[in-house]
């Protein structure tokens, strides 16, 4: 019989998720902003440095692979 403990820990190990290479910079993070259309994936640095190409209004971002609309999770 599993414990609480060793349950709760064994959902976070399979909610945790492998890292995610950056589109633009090709570095891997824990972390990426991805398209839900196609699966581009930026890094908060690339995201930084490319929002007002990527963004008109900072609330959502255009995916320059298959122009798909997507959210910053801020509304």
């Amino acid at each position: 019989m599993l414990t609480r403990d060793s349950r709760a820990s064994s959902r976070r190990s399979k909610r945790r998720q492998a890292e995610t290479e950056c589109h633009c910079c090709r570095k891997s993070y824990r972390f990426c902003w991805q398209c839900r259309g196609c699966g581009f994936a930026i890094c908060q640095n690339c995201m930084n440095e490319w929002v007002q190409w990527l963004s008109c209004n900072g609330i959502t971002w255009y995916c320059p692979d298959c122009g798909d609309i997507n959210g910053f999770g801020n509304q």
